[in-house]
């Protein structure tokens, strides 16, 4: 990269360095301000919604219903994929963006002025599935774009480390939501918290969205997608107009490369769901240990995730994906159960220490590997829609039923282990797919075919 322009792959249109660098702190804005929306909901699901909008069924009933109106977001987001993606693979990545990220702010606030259970009845819980409908609708394809669009615009040879400030922006909102709740619940009193202060984090989420807009609004197209031979005056072509050279380009069957980005988001998003969802409100109603000590966890593991997120992206690009994702999945295979014993025993600090090394293996670790090589793996005419809709399937079927099943058979059987059961299932098909996944380390991003 030189002071003037980045580099980019070839045959793609060159921008500036300015240009990457709001590319990549919108990219960063963006997608720290759905995992802020997302993590602010789950953590408020697990902690307060049962009191607050189930209030007339027992403790664990209570905590499985939030737990349901969390995971509906996930269905709300694949119907966002396939919207949302498919625009941005036919009129371009940045209007999509500016489209998903008001949708999902304006939802999460409104969140922050709903009435509880107790002053309009049923009406309560419905509010908060519609909105919650509509926060997942626009987030269904913001993390997907903000990755497209990053990954497009980086250098071949630093595309996973730039690429993985998308994760890092997962891990500020995350960081963010989390700390909120540790000083709300350190700082409010029981009552305080049910009856005003769970309010708060959803309206200063305002800030974020009022910031993102004006970012999202002074950000260039992806210059992949403006060299894309498909690509006339900022518009995809269809089939009837595409011509016998680009066609030759279209020919390859679809499936085999959605099937191994689906793997391989399978166990990032099973293991997120358990370990930044399910388990504080695990700890807190099942352990019967102070709320604040899972909260407090999360935010020391997003912390440290500062540093892990950029190391994997700078080791994938050093290494190859392939190698990255096979160490980590099976490191979390091995971890699962020591670290749910540590976590069942109750100890403040070695809960929490077992939290933090969870959350950066199995979580940060691989989402910063996924955030690259998913969009490697697909072909630039179908990309967005692809890479979207692969992250919600695996998001829906893995983080949204996940946390709902694991509070189901937790509360049956009385143990710990369907939690480390699950982390070992969700890891190994993640390991399968990285192992019969190709190389996509330095793959040219305008090439309409997928990698496999």
């Amino acid at each position: 990269m030189t002071d003037r322009t980045a580099a980019v792959p070839d045959g793609a249109v060159q921008r500036t360095t300015g240009d990457l660098t709001r590319a990549a702190v919108s990219g960063w804005l963006g997608t720290a301000m759905e995992f802020m929306d997302f993590q602010l909901y789950s953590l408020a699901a697990a902690i307060v919604f049962n009191k607050i909008f189930f209030p007339d069924v027992s403790p664990a009933i209570g905590l499985i219903a939030a737990m349901a109106t969390y995971g509906v977001g996930y269905v709300a987001r694949l119907a966002g994929a396939v919207y949302f993606g498919r625009m941005g693979d036919r009129i371009g990545r940045k209007k999509v963006l500016f489209l998903t990220i008001s949708l999902m702010g304006v939802s999460t606030t409104l969140i922050g002025v709903l009435p509880p259970y107790h002053l309009i009845g049923i009406a309560a819980p419905m509010l908060l599935v519609v909105l919650r409908l509509a926060q997942g609708f626009g987030a269904g394809a913001e993390i997907a774009g903000a990755t497209v669009m990053l990954a497009e615009y980086a250098p071949v040879k630093r595309r996973g480390f730039i690429a993985s400030l998308t994760s890092l922006g997962t891990n500020s909102g995350t960081l963010a939501a989390s700390g909120l709740w540790a000083v709300l619940i350190s700082v409010l009193s029981e009552q305080q918290l049910l009856s005003w202060g769970w309010r708060l984090p959803f309206l200063l989420s305002l800030v974020l969205l009022v910031l993102g807009l004006w970012m999202r609004s002074n950000l260039r197209e992806s210059p992949v997608f403006e060299e894309r031979p498909d690509v006339v005056n900022g518009v995809a072509l269809s089939r009837e107009e595409i011509d016998g050279s680009l066609e030759e380009g279209l020919k390859q069957r679809k499936g085999k490369a959605f099937l191994l980005a689906l793997g391989l988001r399978f166990g990032q998003a099973g293991n997120s769901g358990l370990v930044q969802t399910f388990l504080v409100g695990y700890i807190a109603t099942n352990l019967l240990v102070a709320k604040s000590v899972p909260t407090t966890a999360i935010v020391y593991g997003s912390v440290l995730g500062f540093a892990t997120v950029p190391v994997v992206g700078h080791l994938g690009d050093r290494f190859g994906r392939r190698p990255l994702y096979l160490a980590l999945t099976a490191l979390t295979i091995v971890l699962a159960v020591p670290m749910m014993a540590t976590i069942a025993s109750g100890h403040t600090a070695a809960l929490v220490v077992a939290m933090v090394v969870g959350l950066n293996i199995s979580v940060l670790g691989l989402f910063s590997l996924e955030s690259v090589t998913m969009a490697e793996l697909f072909g630039a005419r179908t990309r967005f829609t692809q890479l979207a809709v692969a992250k919600e399937i695996g998001g829906m079927l893995a983080t949204a039923i996940g946390p709902v099943l694991a509070a189901t058979l937790t509360a049956v059987t009385g143990h710990w282990w369907p939690i480390a059961a699950m982390l070992i299932a969700y890891s190994l098909i993640t390991l399968v797919s990285a192992y019969f996944s190709p190389e996509t380390r330095g793959r040219d991003l305008v090439r309409l075919e997928d990698a496999a």
